[in-house]
């Protein structure tokens, strides 16, 4: 499976582990991420217009240096799936998603008939988090029902082939004992973290088992304890997708 993010730094953390993960467990997944940090969906169409070659190039989860456009990658590979996410302090006003979303999904349809778009959900803050009050919210659940709902439009207005739910599988791993799912109160963490996203990717893309996931080449060692949370978690999120 050939999966290509256009994103941000969101995506980076989500495909950190994704393709080792994968490897280990015996699948082969090419993961690629356009990275440019904070961007929005709105600076992604503006770069689609212009065709700008302002994309930092990560390859299965590690830099490349190599700066490309969007239709440069999506014309790179016959891709099987193609992600899109707003920018995490956007995610929860969808006004701020079109018309951009929609113009960028004609655009990806265009050079990548066969491919699968699937949005990926981005994660609220952490609890405390002094953005968290800057964007008027007082707890990660109340921003995270903001962004849950702007996800869920976003798969029906495009048509999405799916959502990817890490806002949810960040959120449950929080509320059920994970003390560091956060790296500086917004990024995901570097071991549990990343990790929860990589399984939840994993297990929606593949729709293989993660309950008694081994992978451990992660940057910043968990607990056993952790781990369990982290599956557990990843397994809610997807499967409340019915």
């Amino acid at each position: 499976m050939k999966i290509l993010s256009i994103g941000n730094s969101f995506s980076l953390d989500a495909q950190r582990y994704l393709h080792r993960l994968a490897k280990k467990e015996g699948v082969n997944l090419k993961t690629v991420n356009l990275f440019i940090g904070g961007c929005p969906l709105r600076k992604h169409y503006v770069n689609m217009l212009n065709d700008s070659a302002s994309y930092s190039l990560w390859f299965n989860g590690e830099g490349t240096g190599f700066f490309v456009s969007l239709r440069q990658a999506l014309t790179s590979d016959e891709w099987d799936v193609i992600t899109l996410q707003q920018a995490s302090t956007l995610s929860a006003n969808y006004d701020s998603y079109q018309p951009y979303l929609s113009e960028l999904a004609k655009y990806i349809r265009k050079y990548c008939p066969k491919a699968k778009i699937y949005i990926h959900e981005t994660w609220a803050y952490e609890n405390g988090c002094a953005r968290l009050e800057e964007l008027g919210y007082h707890s990660s659940r109340e921003m995270y029902e903001n962004i849950k709902k702007s996800y869920q439009r976003a798969v029906e207005e495009i048509q999405a082939d799916g959502l990817i739910p890490s806002g949810r599988a960040m959120l449950r791993a929080s509320e059920t004992g994970l003390k560091k799912a956060h790296a500086d109160t917004f990024h995901a963490s570097i071991g549990a973290g990343r990790y929860l996203l990589a399984l939840t990717w994993y297990k929606t893309l593949t729709g293989r088992d993660i309950a008694q996931n081994s992978f451990d080449e992660l940057e910043e060692e968990i607990t056993n304890e952790e781990r369990e949370i982290v599956i557990n978690a990843a397994e809610y999120a997807v499967k409340s997708l019915g």
